[in-house]
């Protein structure tokens, strides 16, 4: 009931949309209500277990109904696929695909990903799966259709196996959470290829304590790894947990030796899949490659998101620590593994969520990290419980056993917990870097042309400032510097004279606050300060 309920989220914009101009879509969404409506009679009435497993099977085609008319409707894509699209095309032409900037694909609604040294990032900074599966597609056209066809039909693919490999009481969970909220579904249209990576992890999670134990399975699993690896960079987290969860399984089970066997031949499997994908690569462009599959980690982007990098970012006025909110992720990371290794038989079913803990104090900490991951979250709740972890290794030292041992787990815990917390106080306790006030402002009806900022560099280090003006969340578009050093020395103030990137800055109404903001890469610090030049409501 609960995942015949869920299809109602997001059905009537799409049927609204097709209503005006596409009227076989609306007619398909239609016929999707009436299936939602009689599954939601039929679920109440029926007695027979049999009965109910095929209204799961009638809620998951009716969703993927659903999808594909979404699909239908709004496949234009986003930043992500269509750098996916153009990296397809130069892989096709022979050209070479990473380090190649192609500012041409962005504006005009497409997002662009700023970064700490003023400048923008226009080049293609993921695995290559998704544009060797796209590249096949192109003949479809329509802009980034082929690319938001791969990982809505990837995201339809997994929700199936998922569907499949779950027990029948449980099958509609997966269609609720991969199909029914309406979340996992956008993102699939706008072609993120952390959809093809979480579609490739289901077979990886399902049934994860079995893993190890020999046979086909293994290989099917660990190759869907190595694939999910090669598609984004998020299964790069979460490969250590699993592969510790295996080793700890099995070594209950059967002693050190065959679980690091175990372990060893799933991580050569991974690891030949992945070389294999990556392989035309490597060869052709091993640098490039290189540097462009880390590039989500090398590149300086601006600061973002809904974790504790929000109190630099709105609840004060800056930091001149910023780069600790990333030292915090990593140490974060490593001692949610360790943790996890040291009390595996508590913390097995949560090795597919701990991971996702190191973004929220990340200087990046979007949501979508971990939200697109949802999926498997289920999937070890259902076949991952904790009774399949009650005979799992786990290291325990003399003076970490019996009751009295318990007073040195929880020291242990705070021990390795502790680096976190002092990074993140580091970065959360910096101090805005920058001091600026706004000297003079050129206006034209509700906008602004111009600004003219005095701005005193209150610390010892010479800074490299680029401006911006927001209003809203996150960082705007920089504005250009018409005058002023290209580097503030330390204790200097110098006056700049800032540009909006479109020639005029449409000013909010009264009660919006405005920023404006300063950045620099090296050091990564940030400096804010409220502007007053709001248009009064009528």
């Amino acid at each position: 009931m609960l995942a015949d309920i869920g299809l109602f989220i997001g059905t009537r914009p799409v049927w609204t949309q097709a209503a005006s101009h596409r009227l076989v879509v609306a007619t398909v969404v239609s016929l999707c209500y009436a299936s939602i409506l009689g599954t939601g009679v039929l679920a109440l009435v029926v007695r027979r277990g049999r009965s109910l497993a095929r209204l799961d099977l009638c809620v998951l085609v009716t969703a993927v109904t659903l999808v594909v008319c979404g699909l239908a409707m709004n496949h234009h894509g986003s930043d992500e696929s269509v750098l996916t699209t153009r990296a397809a095309h130069e892989f096709l032409a022979g050209h070479q695909v990473y380090g190649r900037p192609w500012p041409l694909l962005f504006g005009h609604g497409v997002a662009l990903t700023p970064t700490m040294n003023g400048g923008y990032d226009y080049t293609y900074g993921y695995p290559p799966l998704a544009p060797m599966l796209t590249a096949p597609l192109l003949w479809i056209g329509h802009g980034s259709a082929a690319a938001t066809m791969v990982a809505t039909g990837a995201l339809i693919a997994g929700t199936v196996v998922m569907w499949r490999m779950l027990p029948v009481p449980w099958r509609s969970a997966a269609t609720l959470v991969c199909l029914g909220f309406g979340l996992l579904p956008t993102y699939a249209r706008l072609g993120y290829p952390a959809i093809l990576a979480c579609a490739l992890l289901v077979p990886v999670v399902m049934g994860r304590p079995r893993t190890g134990g020999g046979g086909r399975g293994d290989v099917v699993r660990a190759v869907c790894l190595g694939a999910a690896c090669a598609a984004q960079q998020l299964p790069w987290f979460l490969a250590p947990f699993l592969l510790a969860g295996v080793y700890a399984l099995r070594r209950g089970e059967s002693g050190g030796r065959a679980a690091a066997v175990a372990v060893g031949r799933i991580l050569a499997v991974a690891a030949t899949t992945w070389l294999l994908i990556n392989a035309y690569f490597v060869v052709s462009e091993p640098r490039a490659w290189l540097s462009g599959i880390a590039l989500p980690l090398t590149q300086d982007a601006d600061i973002h998101g809904q974790g504790l990098v929000g109190i630099s970012l709105y609840l004060t006025d800056g930091s001149d620590r910023l780069a600790w909110y990333a030292h915090a992720s990593l140490l974060l990371l490593a001692g949610l593994l360790a943790l996890f290794v040291l009390f595996v038989r508590r913390l097995g079913p949560a090795a597919t969520v701990l991971p996702w803990c190191a973004f929220y104090v990340a200087t990046r900490s979007q949501d979508g990290y971990y939200l697109m991951m949802t999926p498997l979250w289920v999937a070890a709740a259902i076949t991952a419980p904790w009774q399949s972890f009650t005979t799992a290794w786990q290291p325990r030292p003399a003076f970490l056993r019996g009751p009295r041992g318990r007073g040195a787990r929880v020291a242990a815990v705070a021990l390795l917990l502790a680096p976190t917390a002092v990074a993140v106080s580091v970065a959360a306790t910096g101090s805005p870097p920058l001091r600026m006030r706004v000297v003079d402002a050129r206006r034209a009806a509700h906008a602004v042309t111009g600004l003219t900022v005095g701005v005193t560099n209150l610390g010892a280090t010479a800074l490299s400032p680029h401006f911006t003006l927001t209003t809203g969340q996150g960082m705007s578009r920089y504005w250009s510097v018409a005058s002023g050093p290209a580097t503030l020395a330390g204790h200097a103030f110098a006056r700049f004279e800032l540009r909006p990137p479109d020639g005029r800055f449409l000013l909010p109404w009264s009660g919006v606050r405005m920023r404006l903001r300063a950045v620099s890469a090296s050091p990564m610090t940030l400096s804010s300060t409220d502007v007053h030049l709001a248009v009064a409501r009528p």
